[in-house]
């Protein structure tokens, strides 16, 4: 199955409304106009006039409009998260761009999400990712984490990171016309935990799932998981022990064996200590 996105104009989107009328869906996704459900390709037409066609005939009901249509969404900016639900590594957040002259090669990659994709494949694609599209990348150590999480929640500490992401993306390359979070919170909430800070990134599109519809957000996970990996592998050189990800009962164990050998006040710069993990491991010890 293959996703075309596509910037359209609104006539544009008028005209697949009039033109697939009789398959319109009865439910539409989030800040969606519109979906038509045809045989061979599902048509999601978003507020942001974002195009998504899915489907083993996506390329046949998208190529009216590819041709064209310059607006076509080849540029685009996309940020995503991870170690957000591993005990052990810090949070790596980052906003990426893919220019139109990258696309084809980034395609080439079989770029998906990063927890779709193998460990080895994100370390050997990554640094090239990087080297093609304008990122910031943020790493958020596991001492800080714990410090910051005293006061703020898991989704107030995503929501800052992404926007200041997207604050240093900016002073690099001017961001396009279409930004993307791969969404962990309602729109009104994320912008909420942000109404202290000084500068806010706004006029973004927020939706579930993003990486798999977005290059660019598919980028920026794959970048942020190699950024986790490599503090992974730091880690294990720093303390000579291997750190698993996740947050398992093997977990529990791995980190059982970390304190008996460091003491649990190390823990603090190797692990989100609020997970439940901290106090599970103690049955190890």
């Amino acid at each position: 199955m293959s996703t075309i996105t596509l910037l359209c104009t609104q006539n544009q989107i008028d005209k697949i409304h009039s033109t697939f009328h009789d398959s319109l869906s009865d439910k539409t996704p989030a800040y969606a106009q519109f979906q038509c459900k045809l045989e061979g390709c599902v048509i999601t037409a978003y507020q942001s006039k974002k195009v998504v066609f899915q489907g083993t005939d996506a390329e046949i009901f998208a190529s009216a409009f590819m041709d064209s249509n310059k607006s076509t969404i080849q540029s685009h900016a996309g940020s995503d998260e991870v170690g957000t639900g591993d005990y052990f590594g810090p949070i790596c957040v980052c906003a990426c761009i893919v220019p139109e002259n990258a696309i084809s090669t980034i395609t080439s990659y079989g770029i998906q999400d990063s927890k779709m994709m193998t460990d080895d494949i994100i370390v050997k694609v990554a640094p090239d990712i990087m080297k093609l599209c304008p990122h910031s990348l943020l790493i958020l150590p596991n001492s800080k984490y714990n410090v910051v999480h005293q006061h703020s929640n898991m989704n107030a500490i995503k929501a800052k990171l992404h926007n200041q992401a997207y604050i240093n993306l900016s002073k690099k390359h001017p961001l396009p016309e279409l930004v993307v979070v791969d969404q962990f919170a309602p729109e009104d909430l994320y912008y909420r935990y942000l109404a202290k800070e000084k500068i806010i990134i706004r006029n973004i599109h927020f939706e579930t799932k993003a990486e798999n519809k977005y290059l660019a957000v598919a980028c920026a996970s794959v970048i942020a998981r190699y950024a986790f990996l490599e503090s992974l592998k730091n880690y294990e050189s720093h303390y000579n022990m291997t750190f698993l990800k996740g947050a398992s009962d093997a977990v529990d164990r791995n980190a059982a064996e970390f304190v008996k050998k460091f003491g649990e006040k190390e823990l603090t710069n190797v692990a989100k200590v609020h997970f439940k993990n901290t106090e599970k491991l103690r049955e190890y010890l």
